[in-house]
């Protein structure tokens, strides 16, 4: 999974260590994360997510082929 962790770290001008005590891992997960070798579990995405202000979706990416396709829901509304 791509993240833009590393690029978020360096605009707060962070090193690895600074996020990890941040969120509370060590620098060796951070440094996991930024190259692909390890994804986070959901609690710790969140804790990063809202460390940046942001969501989580818009740190860590998934490729597109392993998006799932979105649901079309058929909604009606009954005319009166």
């Amino acid at each position: 999974m791509k993240t833009r962790i590393r690029v978020l770290r360096a605009e707060k001008e962070w090193s690895q260590e600074d996020l990890a005590d941040k969120v509370g891992v060590t620098r060796q997960t951070i440094n996991a994360i930024e190259t692909g070798r390890y994804d986070p579990s959901l609690p710790l995405a969140i804790k990063i997510a809202h460390l940046f202000g942001m969501h989580v979706e818009e740190i860590f990416l998934l490729p597109e082929k392993e998006l799932p396709k979105p649901v079309k829901l058929n909604v009606y509304f009954k005319s009166e």
